[in-house]
């Protein structure tokens, strides 16, 4: 999951506006040379060593920007109305005109699910795919293309194609490292979004920036919308020292970067294209025929904006952005559409929840084993910012949190079962659920900063060197063995005190004392702070205690407080069936037996002090 709490964005309002408006560009010129040709004699026989491995669990790359919860939910948004737009330019996925019985109407429950009706089944809302719930991937189509985007009567930008030969002037070779930025402002005044730009920041990740660098590592719509203002050539995870040249030519009548034969991140896979800023506030983008990387947005944005104008790039256009944002996300994989999958569920089911709890009987999420998604805050102290975005969602403002769990098929029959590295399936669902409180929490250190040294992976679950107390939050339960070594001796079985006091469960005053272990050394495994627990690791290390108090310093008191806190904590099962595809009845006893089994972990690992509700009705 994603989370972060510096940027001032709304997601109250958000807007997504529909495709229309027209435009027209300027010819230009367009020095012949295919991407391929331009680039070949820069680069060297480096792009034939072997890439790594890529795999589903690695430790994603995250910055504090990308720990914001509403990223998510905005990205979540933008995915739903490009979906619409898909299902538009494709008649065939549109959902087919079917009766959706009421749950809890006769038949509805203990019925079996089939195709076309979305029923109870038990305690498990079982909720079909009818080609409105996930949506299909958007084939990258770009190869051998050019765009021009020009300056529109609204302040924004319109977009059409163009011929795709590259300019055969290069410049010189950008440093840059996997997740860098390089500040190269240009020779010209550029007029962008209504504002002239006279600094810009070349990215690794296949853009350039103004006002501001831009090392982040989400790159999906909302990274788009949200960052700095922003050309996007080929928005990517892409890692330039693994292969590939990226080139900047700074002239008095155009600023023309090149990524030439780059990497993406874990990847063998490549992408050359080139971007160039005109004077007059043109924008042209240049696509190589050889590109294979298939995951990608493309466009331009004013930054610091919750607006964006989905169109099809591959159009002749000219396609009008209107003063939006204005692009294409690229997909090569099926994406689950969270904003389609809760308001169907709405459709039948009364708006009673605190979190919605999202299974699937296919794998439908690749970065990432499982995720949550904050909706809603009305919390103080915890270090989410407080926000209310369940009405885009469906919910009249009950609704607080999406765990989304993905695929039932890859969590074993018995839930207790250790599967993923020291979890379980109850534990990894416990870690997802208190996403919704945990783990955010930074600290005044000895000598009165800011730390955020409990904090690991993503910086939103506890370090591997936080005696967490077996926290589900990651972190581990570190026993001291004197002399500056410790030993890992428990993981991933309970909310810590620290936890319930996020949690509002207990008040300042029940949580001790705890420790981090500064400098470690002499791992027995080694092991980084975003390392996943594991028990049985010996290292040495500074023991640096830390107090409720040094919590409260930075983030303020917990509003409200434990004494007023809720206690209970309302969820709804939903299951999730693929188009045409028919409930099966062997599953849907599984995710009930996970269900059941959940609500007694949730009562232990909170000692008692807040319950799950997991029925429907």
């Amino acid at each position: 999951m994603t989370h972060s709490r510096c940027l001032a964005v709304l997601v109250l309002g958000l807007c997504i506006q529909a495709c229309g408006g027209s435009g027209s560009g300027s010819p230009g010129t367009t020095p012949p040379g295919t991407g391929t040709s331009v680039c070949s004699s820069a680069l060297t026989a480096e792009l034939s060593a072997p890439a790594p491995v890529d795999e589903l669990l690695r430790t994603d790359k995250r910055t504090a920007f990308d720990r914001d919860p509403r990223y998510r939910v905005i990205d979540a948004v933008s995915l739903h109305t490009e979906a619409a737009q898909w299902r538009q330019r494709r008649p065939e996925s549109r959902v087919p005109d079917s009766r959706v019985p009421r749950a809890g109407t006769p038949g509805a429950q203990g019925a079996q699910a089939s195709a076309g009706n979305s029923v109870d089944i038990g305690d498990i809302a079982v909720v079909p795919d009818e080609g409105d719930l996930i949506a299909p991937p958007n084939t990258y189509d770009l190869r051998g293309v050019g765009l021009r985007f020009t300056k529109n009567s609204a302040g924004g930008y319109d977009v059409r194609k163009i011929d795709g030969a590259f300019r055969s002037a290069l410049g010189h070779q950008l440093t840059l490292a996997d997740d860098d930025s390089v500040s190269a402002p240009p020779s010209f005044s550029f007029s962008f979004y209504g504002k002239s730009q006279t600094t810009a920041f070349v990215n690794s990740d296949g853009n350039v920036t103004f006002e501001e660098e831009d090392k982040g590592t989400e790159r999906n719509v909302a990274r788009l919308l949200t960052g700095p203002p922003r050309v996007a050539a080929f928005l990517a995870d892409l890692d330039p020292t693994s292969g590939g040249r990226i080139f900047l030519n700074a002239a008095s009548d155009q600023y023309t970067v090149t990524w030439c034969s780059v990497r993406g991140f874990d990847s063998a896979r490549t992408i050359t294209t080139q971007l160039t800023l005109l004077p007059d506030g043109t924008v042209e983008m240049k696509y190589a025929d050889a590109t294979s990387l298939p995951d990608a947005v493309v466009g331009v944005s004013p930054g610091h904006s919750g607006t964006f104008t989905p169109v099809n790039l591959s159009d002749t256009g000219p396609s009008g952005g209107g003063s939006a944002a204005v692009g294409e996300r690229f997909a090569a994989s099926v994406q689950l559409d969270t904003v389609a999958v809760t308001k169907k569920f709405y459709a039948t089911h009364p708006d009673n929840y605190d979190q919605l709890v999202i299974w699937s009987d296919a794998s439908l999420i690749q970065d990432s084993f499982a995720y949550e998604t904050t909706i809603a805050n009305e919390i103080r102290g915890i270090g989410v910012d407080v926000y209310d975005a369940s009405g885009e969602f469906g919910s009249a403002g009950r609704l607080r949190s999406l765990a989304v769990m993905d695929w039932l098929g890859k969590y074993p029959e018995d839930p207790g079962a250790k599967f993923l590295g020291e979890n379980n399936t109850l534990s990894v669902l416990g870690q997802e659920v208190g996403h919704r409180w945990l783990a955010f929490l930074e600290f005044r250190d000895r000598t009165g900063a800011r730390s955020d040294q409990l904090l690991g992976r993503d910086q939103a679950h506890w370090s591997f060197f936080f005696d967490s107390d077996a926290s589900v939050e990651e972190g581990n339960d570190i026993e001291d063995l004197g002399g500056g070594s410790f030993r890992t001796v428990d993981a991933v079985k309970r909310y810590s005190l620290l936890d319930q006091y996020a949690m509002g469960l207990v008040g300042e005053g029940s949580v001790p004392p705890f420790f981090y272990v500064e400098s470690p050394t002499n791992m027995s495994v080694t092991r980084s702070r975003t390392s996943a627990p594991q028990i049985g690791v010996t290292f040495n290390g500074t023991r640096r205690e830390v107090l409720i108090q040094d919590i409260i310093a930075i983030h303020g008191a917990r509003v409200p407080a434990a004494a007023t806190a809720p206690k209970e904590h309302r969820q709804a099962f939903i299951y999730i069936t693929s188009a045409g595809k028919n409930a099966d009845a062997g599953q849907v006893q599984k995710l009930d037996n996970i269900r059941r089994r959940w609500e007694e972990f949730f009562l232990s690992a909170t000692e008692g002090r807040m319950r799950a509700i997991t029925v429907l009705r």
